[in-house]
């Protein structure tokens, strides 16, 4: 029985980029993966600065993210960040929650079938965005830093 989504077949522990590879939707798993080697393909100064930033994947946004980001639908976005950014954090500040970046799941997915782009290029491009608010960034930053490059 198919899927509207494909999935990774996983080769060697690692999972498979190949469009051809992808048969069913990809598990929660799955896009954890696609987002450790999206991490682990970082330059190593990047990843220091990332420190201890929890990577969490979940289906959807909760309903308080969907009502404080306003939402219209939780496929509205696609990864979030929720800590104390770089730029911010004082040497004397407690911590009070861990610093952790959410990818969701389905908004994802969609957003790969809809625009045609490989999956693991998808994640990785959300999960740099979402490290570049841990950095300090603002979406127009990041935007202007895209146009740029």
């Amino acid at each position: 029985m198919g899927s509207q989504y494909p999935y990774p077949r996983r080769s060697g522990g690692r999972v498979s980029s190949a469009r051809t590879d992808w048969a069913l939707a990809p598990s929660l798993d799955d896009i954890r993966a696609l987002a450790e080697q999206a991490l682990a393909s970082l330059p190593q100064e990047f990843r220091l600065l990332v420190g201890d930033v929890a990577i969490h994947v979940t289906e959807f946004p909760d309903e308080d993210t969907e009502r404080e980001m306003e939402l219209e639908s939780p496929f509205d976005i696609l990864g979030l960040y929720k800590g104390v950014s770089l730029a911010e954090k004082s040497s004397a500040a407690t911590m009070q929650d861990v610093d952790r970046i959410l990818l969701y799941r389905r908004p994802i997915l969609d957003y790969w079938c809809e625009e045609g782009e490989e999956l693991p290029h998808i994640v990785r491009h959300v999960l740099i965005h979402e490290i570049g608010h841990h950095f300090g960034l603002s979406d127009a930053d990041m935007e202007r830093i895209e146009e740029e490059a």
